[in-house]
């Protein structure tokens, strides 16, 4: 069965019909969280311009003229305090600066990268909206189209990515060959900035297909729009959403036929899966029909969406097969790790809740995409140990991990954007990167989860998540694999002292880490210590016997998917 079709499957009221449902599940001995196959790659989310500029030849250094409201190379803010810096043109990242460093990407663990949206952006600084302030928000005066969520043509190449033979095709070809999916950030919900400027500037506002002309917002305001007249007016609503941004209308089917088209033009080129931008702006019908479109061309194919709230009930239903089936970020559980893994020095126990292990509003918990910052919001603000800490839950616990460029050596910590969230990375950086304590404890435990399919795909069995310590189980057992892991993990600044016996098997478990075999007899412990800031993995590629183990690996695939 595919992965769309297991997720269409994965409504509770629908199990026992579906071929691989929990019930049959049950019935042959299978454990599993997903079998979803995207779950096997940990993600490396890059900001394209801000990561490394490997081709200075498309910098694009002239674009906006010599005007300095309008040029579009390198804006620093001016009000910035002393020794700070946070720059709204563009950098100079690149495809060629990327797939340079696919090998140092895939050689920390990570099986798939996600980029920026790659369409072409507007060439000038939008003189609209709020100027731009250190710290700021919903500001956009001055700013430009480096981060790629500006787009005038979705079905052409932003001219400041490619390098002569080096498209799209050919990043993602190359990314391949060194053993790394392609996640291409996808927007439907908005364009560019498009109206307050007092001028009406070149692209903004303005939608095209294939350099040919399908709307325009003529610089007005939303509510000044006339699409029941004006042919030009009618991809968009007559009603501001976010700051500037056209407001493009979901309920046209002409919308629809556009991003289809365009979208699946870049998965011909190479696109293994999407995040979709501000999922939450338009309707559940629009994502369902989207969704339906692009699985019709690519079975199976795996998309995650952003809804930017706290509260699983209000995301997870684009989870719901009828809403489409599209998993998201995780930002109820991002909460929570901010607490535990920050200043604050919050428990264990904040995160238990926010797992949802069952009955949760997710249709699954287990294919949600997991992290604890990203572009949009400060970095974690944590010491070198809190990072440590947050990727050893990260590449544990259940969930697809997903990290921000950077986050291997705390870089730009506790930075908001306009603050420093999204500064330039730089080649120098990834070459003294190796050695640094965060980026060699990740690359342990990132790794670790990339040889480990219980890891990725196991049911989560709880023992105890408390204070600074946390035990846990994957389990997963389908077809002809069968692996059970124990988690220990250690926050704390002292040694911890473990005892588990609890559904513990007997058998050979391997220390995964060290490498070293424990021999554990029915009915017997694993006692062992866990250096402070740490984590132990034991794993035994055993089929669950105990009673007790089985009657609570039943009771989650019962409960995993109820709602």
């Amino acid at each position: 069965m595919s992965a769309a079709a297991l997720r269409r499957c994965w409504s509770a009221a629908l199990l026992a019909l579906c071929a691989g449902s929990a019930s049959a599940g049950e019935a042959s001995g299978d454990y599993y969280g997903t079998l979803e196959p995207f779950a096997s790659d940990a993600v490396y989310f890059v900001l394209t311009d801000r990561y490394v500029n490997g081709d200075t030849g498309n910098d694009q250094r002239e674009q906006g003229g010599p005007d300095p409201a309008t040029r579009s190379f390198d804006r620093p803010l001016p009000d910035a305090p002393p020794g700070e810096s946070d720059n709204i043109g563009y950098q100079g990242g690149d495809f060629k600066g990327l797939l340079a460093n696919a090998g140092y990407i895939r050689e920390l663990g990570f099986g798939a990268v996600w980029l920026t949206p790659i369409v072409d952006n507007p060439d000038q600084a939008f003189t609209g909206g709020d100027t731009v302030t250190w710290g700021g928000a919903f500001q956009d005066r001055g700013k430009t189209g480096y981060h790629g969520y500006w787009g005038v043509d979705f079905y052409r190449l932003d001219e400041h990515l490619p390098s002569p033979g080096l498209d799209f095709a050919g990043l993602s070809a190359g990314l391949r060959k060194h053993g790394l999916k392609t996640v291409l950030d996808i927007v439907a919900n908005h364009g560019s900035p498009s109206f307050t400027m007092p001028s009406d500037q070149p692209k903004f506002g303005e939608l095209y297909r294939e350099g040919v002309l399908v709307a325009d917002h003529q610089n007005l305001a939303p509510d000044r729009l006339d699409p029941a007249h004006q042919p030009l007016h009618r991809y968009f609503h007559s009603q501001a959403d976010l700051v500037q941004l056209s407001n493009l209308d979901d309920s046209r089917p002409e919308v629809l036929e556009y991003f289809v088209g365009a979208y699946a033009q870049w998965i011909e080129q190479g696109a293994d899966a999407f995040r979709i931008d501000t999922i939450r702006h338009m309707p559940h019908a629009f994502w369902k029909a989207f969704a339906d479109r692009i699985r019709a061309k690519r079975p199976g194919f795996f998309m995650f969406g952003e809804a930017f709230d706290y509260q699983a009930r209000n995301i997870a239903p684009f989870t719901w097969p009828e809403n489409g089936g599209v998993s998201v970020l995780d930002f109820p559980l991002k909460q929570r790790m901010g607490e535990v893994f920050g200043r604050q020095g919050a428990g264990y126990q904040r995160l238990r809740e926010r797992l949802y292990l069952q009955r949760g509003p997710y249709a699954n918990p287990y294919e949600l995409m997991t992290f604890y910052d990203n572009h949009d919001m400060p970095r974690l603000d944590a010491s070198d140990e809190g990072f440590i800490d947050a990727h050893n839950w990260l590449f544990t616990a259940r969930g697809i991990p997903v990290l921000y460029y950077g986050s291997e050596t705390g870089f730009m910590r506790g930075r908001a954007e306009h603050a420093g969230n999204r500064n330039y990375y730089g080649q120098a950086r990834i070459d003294a990167a190796p050695g640094q304590p965060i980026y060699e404890r990740l690359k342990r435990i990132a790794r670790l989860r990339a040889a480990t399919p219980a890891l990725q795909r196991g049911l989560q069995l709880d023992i105890a998540l408390q204070g600074d310590r946390a035990a846990f189980y994957r389990v997963y057992r389908h077809g002809d694999q069968a692996q059970i892991a124990l988690v220990l993990l250690n926050k704390g600044a002292t040694p911890a002292d473990f005892e588990v016996r609890r559904y513990l098997e007997a058998g050979v478990w391997r220390d995964a880490l060290s490498g070293q075999d424990l021999a554990i007899p029915a009915k017997g412990a694993l006692s062992t210590s866990v250096p402070a800031h740490d984590v132990k993995v034991f794993v035994l590629d055993a089929v669950p016997t105990r009673k007790d183990l089985r009657r609570a690996l039943d009771a989650l695939m019962r409960r995993k998917l109820q709602r």
